[in-house]
């Protein structure tokens, strides 16, 4: 096998088709309304380990010489490759070892686990836990699975377009991808071509780890990280020579979009769609939600949501972030009189303007306001931005100052 191609993509499908679920396309009726075009989840989060990566992962152990089996596996992965990984070589009676970031979520290392894999922890990025992969493997002699700089593996995640292109009739104007090292989208771009030239493929990446977009504007692989990212799964600071040579080819547009936006767009599949999306799964939806992509009307738009492997502790962070930035939760500092009573004004003022009080903590600290005053630190629910300007007015008016 020397190449990606619609006919290794249509192969991959053939040895997968037993291991994988159809995942389903669902229609976003609000993003729709939003923007005028027909936009479109293909929902990857619903997959067998929670993620694409088992596509890829699978075909790529299917293919492996009896040799290389008996060696057993090893990895690198940020999370979602590593339980394809693990998954797939438990089915086939392999031994595997996963070298994931030391900031890979918890969630991802136990599962990887309870596949019967061996997690070793090293390094804060994707390109930590390679480096550390490629050490293991020289010691142990054991098969190097890529996770995305890999033909078979490309070609099992090229399947997702197949099924896209079925799903909607073949009525696809758009496709807008995440892309971390580059699997996933120069699959879906391979095989989205073939049967349509015409079809438009988007990338999208953070802009914390903006390394395909980099590549893209400078003409080769560039290496880029400017912090970490809530979208592990791609966090990926050098992006694959393979991918990197189909996706310049193929794929239309890259862009990138902020840590914010993908709160908001986790939120929003959440609260929606009923959609949990880890933070890489959410980003093709950020693009669109944020208005860095706008389709035209009547555009057929669809958003791969790649996996729903997100933390139960990093959900609850991200959807505190991202009531804040849509102006749902607001919190305040004032001071209030140091008697009976005190709050009351204040409680009074935020219940006469709909605002429900979710926490409130009187500091003992008074020495910025003298001893007849407490400082005191309120959170709210509101509406929206608006809703907070109206609230803030009128605790001014009062005589509170609201930092």
């Amino acid at each position: 096998m020397k190449k990606v191609t619609l006919e290794t993509i249509k192969n991959a499908r053939e040895t997968i088709k037993d291991i994988i679920n159809i995942t389903p396309v669902l229609e976003s009726t609000k993003m729709s309304e939003k923007t005028g075009a027909n936009v479109y989840l293909k929902c990857e989060n619903l997959q067998k380990t929670g993620s694409f990566k088992i596509r890829g992962a699978c075909n790529k152990i299917a293919n492996l010489t009896d040799e290389e089996k008996a060696n057993g596996v090893i990895a690198s992965s940020a999370g979602n490759h590593a339980q394809g990984v693990a998954l797939g070589a438990k089915m086939n009676g392999i031994d595997a070892t996963i070298a994931m970031p030391a900031t890979a979520p918890l969630a991802k290392v136990k599962a990887t686990k309870g596949y019967g894999a061996k997690v070793v922890l090293n390094g804060l990025v994707y390109d930590d836990a390679y480096a550390k992969a490629v050490e293991i493997q020289k010691e142990t002699g054991a098969t190097f699975l890529h996770p995305f700089d890999d033909e078979y593996v490309i070609s099992g995640q090229g399947t997702i377009s197949l099924e896209i292109f079925e799903q909607l009739n073949e009525n696809v104007d758009t496709i807008v991808c995440p892309i971390g090292g580059g699997g996933i989208i120069a699959g879906v771009a391979t095989a989205a071509k073939a049967l349509n030239p015409s079809v438009k493929i988007v990338g999208v990446q953070t802009s914390n780890i903006p390394s395909m977009k980099e590549s893209v504007k400078n003409g080769k692989v560039t290496t880029a990280f400017n912090a970490n990212t809530v979208a592990d799964g791609i966090a990926v600071k050098t992006p694959g020579n393979l991918t990197f040579d189909i996706i310049k080819d193929l794929v239309d547009e890259v862009i990138t979009v902020e840590e914010d936006e993908i709160y908001q767009a986790m939120l929003f599949l959440l609260e929606y769609q009923k959609v949990a999306a880890e933070g890489a799964g959410a980003v093709s939806t950020a693009a669109i939600w944020s208005g860095k992509y706008q389709p035209k009307k009547d555009e057929n738009v669809v958003c791969i949501i790649s996996g729903g492997n997100v933390d139960t502790n990093t959900l609850y962070r991200v959807i505190d972030k991202g009531l804040v930035k849509c102006g749902r939760r607001f919190s305040f500092r004032t001071h209030i009189e140091n008697k009976t009573g005190g709050l009351s004004q204040v409680t009074a003022i935020l219940n006469e303007l709909d605002a429900n009080i979710l926490d409130a903590n009187m500091s003992k600290d008074k020495s910025s306001q003298g001893i007849n005053k407490l400082a005191v630190e309120i959170t709210i629910e509101i509406f929206d931005h608006e809703h907070i300007a109206k609230i803030v007015e009128a605790l001014t008016n009062a005589g509170f100052e609201i930092k």
